[in-house]
């Protein structure tokens, strides 16, 4: 109906011209006449002020530092794995290190609830040419205004720790002495046996067994149940898979390379991207982050600060055991 009351109305119009046109006068212009109605018939001439619609304010978004609450959820970086090598503290306590780049990461794009329903951050990290990359992940890095990356990845984050696109993200991140939790893609070991796989014994290496020395034995019972239940060690396809290493505790940074120093292992072989974020159950102490993450003031000169190593106290943990 509403429809066809606008044809009417289009009608009407148009026959209103034409009479009012006189015999020496030319009648009007298409284009006069389209641009009357189309001003006469605009959605703010149609709609009552209860029809309109409100768009809400847009979200600003500010690069500066804030206070951590309880509840806050930083967002996390991308890195690189360089390998591991060992290292001795002051005490002398010999510590595994495994050693990752934290390289050129940066805020991506920013997904609010407004619109994808989630508070988030993506975040980009190394580089990459556009002849590397397929014609959507170009047009995605331009939209957003930023230099092309080679790997991203999206962190949920709470409100306070949003940060604006283009925002640059360092080692200093995170702080020494805390611990993170960093996961990353296993190394791929191919198909593998019960041993390998999951550990088992095996079955004799001597006596009484038969070309069966690998063997995972039984993998069931008799006619009940009658089959193999889900989830059993079995051969089959082991590493290449996603997990996640806890409370990894951070020994040092440095701020001029970009390099961390964390204890124990990471998945992945050398070379290999790991994602970084603040522990879930040794969570640090909100104070000594920097929240929503760490701004570096206007003189200072990063590839001048030397490496800063976590605060092992002032008891010699060899001499309290004797």
């Amino acid at each position: 109906m509403a429809a066809l009351s606008t044809r009417g109305l289009v009608s009407r119009l148009h026959q209103h011209f034409l009479s009012l046109s006189r015999p020496f006068a030319a009648a009007p212009t298409s284009l006069a006449f389209h641009a009357l109605t189309r001003r006469l018939l605009s959605s703010d001439a149609l709609m009552d002020g209860s029809q309109i619609l409100h768009q809400p304010p847009t979200r600003i978004i500010q690069a500066t530092p804030a206070i951590m609450t309880p509840n806050s959820k930083r967002t996390g970086i991308i890195a690189v794995k360089c390998g591991m090598t060992a290292l001795w503290d002051k005490w002398g306590a010999r510590l595994p290190i495994t050693i990752l780049w934290v390289d050129d990461n940066i805020v991506s794009q920013v997904k609010t609830v407004e619109k994808e329903g989630i508070f988030s951050l993506q975040i980009g990290c190394g580089h990459k040419k556009p002849k590397h990359l397929t014609k959507p992940e170009v047009g995605h890095f331009r939209a957003q205004g930023v230099p092309l990356k080679r790997k991203l990845k999206e962190f949920p984050v709470t409100e306070d720790a949003l940060l604006p696109v283009g925002t640059s993200l360092g080692v200093r991140h995170f702080v020494p002495g805390q611990y993170v939790d960093v996961a990353g893609t296993s190394r791929g070991k191919g198909f593998q046996g019960a041993m390998k796989r999951w550990g088992f014994k095996g079955m004799p290496a001597s006596h009484g067994a038969s070309l069966s020395h690998r063997s995972p034995g039984s993998t069931g019972q008799r006619d009940a149940p009658g089959k193999v239940f889900k989830g059993k060690k079995m051969p089959g396809r082991m590493g290449g898979k996603t997990r996640t290493v806890k409370n990894v505790w951070v020994y040092k940074i440095d701020p001029a390379r970009n390099l961390m120093w964390v204890r124990g292992q990471v998945p992945g072989a050398k070379g290999n991207f790991v994602f970084i974020k603040d522990s879930v159950y040794k969570k640090p102490d909100v104070s000594m982050l920097p929240f929503p993450t760490y701004f570096a003031a206007e003189d200072e000169d990063e590839t001048n600060i030397e490496p800063l190593v976590a605060d092992l106290g002032e008891v010699d943990p060899f001499m309290v055991a004797d």
